[in-house]
């Protein structure tokens, strides 16, 4: 690292050691969802979110070292995630490539500061993974485009001010040609938001219904029918470098509040338990390395391109291995939930194990990655179509 970054560091360093992060993980209430939104305030006063943002819009221009130790202390310090992560980390970055100077001047500072939450609404009942069958209409009728369907799988929807979404502004046209975005107000008559209770029991998703919903043609992001290349910036990001660089901080904390948990119990004294933990550490290790490699690549500008799935499908598998062993190896015990007084670490195995199970579905499933894997990067034949 240079001089420089080690200075960026210090600085993030004293800054939390000022401003302790709140304890909630997660926005599973308006209250908790409050109490996120005034710690991105917080965050922002400090030029804290969006850190890899331009300057012009609010950023610090940080590299993608700075952003890696940003995640990096922000995991040691027990900071929850900001509730608006999809507009700093989807929305800013689409505006920035595709949307109007007055978009952009109306949209992407109160994007950092936390006073305008967004979600992302894309996946549909019967358009997950092939996001090119998805069917929500938006008819244009002078003015406005009138907008009718369903979306699923929204994060903090019900929290959110705006969401962006993927619809249909051609039916005529081949899938992915027909295809705009727009920015859709969540309070706009017409827009029902529907929590999922998950199988950890809270409801950080949403399934949003959307009946005929008058949306202005100023809220176009983009030409219109070529949503699914706007669409193609607001994914990179999805699935970019800063998302599994915080993903493997958070495994070797894990990690660490593991062997630390086997040892007063003296589980690590279990030959057999020992080798899981030594399993455990070499593909934490492994999933670093993975991104140790994607950052060089890219801070040398290189194009990850097809490689990203190696990273998405590893850590999808390793973190659920982790938290597999992490019950195995700790006991019933590690099985109670927060709410229980005898529960470990304040119930975080359990969570994590039943979590866990989304990280081979979100982001693109690990079907789909290995498919990915198999024709781009190995050029391997695909089966014949009957």
């Amino acid at each position: 690292m240079s001089r420089h970054d080690h200075r960026f560091r210090d600085e993030l360093r004293g800054w939390l050691a000022e401003h302790a992060p709140p304890d909630v993980e997660i926005a599973a209430t308006p209250e908790e969802a409050e109490v996120l939104r005034e710690w991105q305030r917080t965050l922002h006063t400090g030029r804290w979110v969006g850190i890899n943002w331009p300057v012009e819009y609010g950023g610090r221009g940080a590299s993608l070292t700075q952003v890696a130790i940003y995640n990096e202390e922000l995991a040691h310090a027990s900071a929850p995630q900001i509730l608006g992560r999809a507009g700093v980390s989807l929305v800013g970055p689409t505006l920035m490539a595709h949307g109007t100077a007055e978009q952009r001047r109306r949209w992407m500072r109160r994007i950092l500061s936390g006073d305008d939450i967004w979600c992302q609404l894309f996946s549909e009942p019967d358009a997950g993974s092939d996001l090119t069958a998805l069917s929500t209409r938006a008819d244009k009728r002078g003015g406005v485009y009138v907008v009718t369907g369903q979306k699923v799988w929204s994060s903090h929807a019900r929290f959110a001010d705006w969401g962006i979404a993927l619809v249909r502004t051609n039916p005529t046209a081949p899938r992915h040609k027909g295809i705009s975005m727009l920015a859709i107000p969540m309070t706009a008559k017409g827009v029902d938001v529907r929590p999922l209770r998950q199988i950890t029991g809270e409801s950080e998703f949403n399934e949003v219904f959307l009946d005929g919903v008058d949306i202005p043609v100023e809220h176009l992001i983009g030409p219109e029918n070529e949503g699914w290349a706007v669409a193609g910036t607001t994914l990179a990001n999805e699935r970019g470098a800063t998302f599994v660089w915080k993903e493997q901080v958070l495994a070797s904390l894990a990690f660490d509040l593991l062997s630390k948990a086997s040892a007063r119990g003296g589980r690590d004294r279990d030959p057999i338990a020992r080798q899981r933990l030594a399993q455990a550490w070499i593909e934490v290790e492994i999933f670093r390395l993975h991104n140790g490699r994607t950052l060089a690549r890219l801070a040398r500008g290189e194009e990850l391109g097809s490689e990203s799935s190696l990273v998405k499908l590893f850590w999808a598998g390793m973190s659920q291995r982790l938290y597999e062993t992490a019950v195995a190896i700790l006991g019933s015990d590690a099985l109670l939930m927060p709410e229980d007084e005898r529960a470990l670490d304040r119930g975080r195995w359990p969570l994590g194990l039943l979590a866990s199970r989304a990280n081979s579905i979100m982001g693109g499933t690990s079907e789909i990655q290995r498919n990915i894997i198999g024709e781009r990067l190995l050029a391997l034949p695909r089966e014949p179509r009957t």
